[in-house]
């Protein structure tokens, strides 16, 4: 008999049912059974209010069927949609995801990795920025924005096109000098193409270009002392901004506006990633979008399929182009 107050098992289901307990596992895990014993099993269920310890299921399977997720913050917007897409990507595949903010620590990000050591995890999603990061080849991890070795899928957008279509499209709108702006770290990474796309687009159009690049701990006061020497009348020498993310178009263009510069008569500006005010709302400024739900999906499929000699090392999905207010589309006034 069960105690009172314990949760139901599946012995107690079979004995409430009248049925073997092997007649409840084919029940509970939708294999055939006749339908006179599956409504007898699914009544006794519903009376016991019995629900599956997943958990456990999951060890009897070396699975725990949960997913960590390595993510800097949620602060940040693109970060934040990211999460939701991966999370929502793993939920329909009846898996968990762990969220792991590391807040671009390194150590902390080695941590979250040594939980799949101990089998905590299935598997590892990570946009990570420590340079030796060390991932057993046993480990199913996918890397977003950096190649860590073949044996690691890495999934991004096709930033050096983006950075090109960036160039196109401030051409195209008339501009005829463009600068590049930059902050970040050093670590070599996909989204570090976007200066080549932008540099080849520049090339290619005839344009004039310069570029300003920061550090992570260089003050954001650096970006205005450049404009400011290449103020000339009150006017820049360059009528066009290509920011690498859309966070820096948005404090480049307080920056600008401050300076008394119109944003987009006086100078246009384009970003990168797609961030949208409040998830669904307004472009933060005219972008580059990337397909953040494909990346989510792309990811959590890599990780999921079984043989990992099959992987292939690099992911690249194309990028769009998204008028948000900042640049001079006349269809859009």
């Amino acid at each position: 008999m069960r105690k009172k107050n314990s949760a139901p098992t599946m012995k107690d289901v079979a004995l409430e049912a009248g049925v073997a307990l092997g007649t409840v596992s084919k029940v509970i895990n939708g294999i055939p059974v006749g339908e006179s014993y599956r409504l007898r099993v699914e009544d006794a269920i519903r009376k016991l209010d019995y629900h599956v310890n997943s958990y456990a299921q999951g060890l009897k399977a070396s699975r725990t069927y949960t997913a960590a997720l390595l993510i800097p913050n949620t602060s940040n917007p693109f970060f934040a949609e990211l999460v939701y897409h991966i999370n929502t990507a793993l939920l329909k595949r009846k898996y968990r995801m762990l969220l792991c903010t590391t807040d671009y620590d390194s150590r902390m990000e080695q941590e979250y990795v040594n939980i799949a050591k101990q089998n905590k995890v299935d598997g590892i999603i990570g946009l990570t920025y420590n340079p030796n990061l060390q991932v057993e080849e046993n480990i199913p991890f996918v890397s977003i924005d950096r190649s860590m070795g073949s044996h690691i899928p890495c999934v991004a957008c096709d930033n050096f096109a983006g950075g090109q279509m960036a160039v196109e499209k401030l051409a195209d709108l008339g501009c005829r000098s463009i600068a590049f702006l930059r902050v970040g770290s050093s670590l070599d990474s996909e989204p570090n193409k976007r200066k080549a796309g932008f540099e080849n687009g520049c090339l290619a159009r005839g344009l004039s270009f310069s570029e300003k690049i920061l550090d992570d701990d260089e003050p954001l006061s650096k970006f205005e002392h450049f404009f400011q020497e290449h103020l000339s009348d009150g006017r820049l020498e360059f009528d066009g901004l290509f920011c690498v993310t859309d966070f820096l178009a948005y404090q480049m263009i307080k920056i600008l506006k401050k300076m008394g510069l119109r944003v987009p008569e006086d100078v246009q500006v384009i970003g990168f990633d797609g961030v949208r005010a409040f998830g669904d709302g307004d472009y933060f400024c005219s972008t580059i979008v990337q397909p953040v739900r494909d990346i989510a999906e792309m990811c959590v499929d890599l990780l999921l399929q079984e043989n990992m000699a099959t992987k292939p090392p690099l992911v690249c999905l194309p990028v769009t182009y998204a008028y948000g207010g900042t640049t001079k589309e006349e269809a859009e006034l």
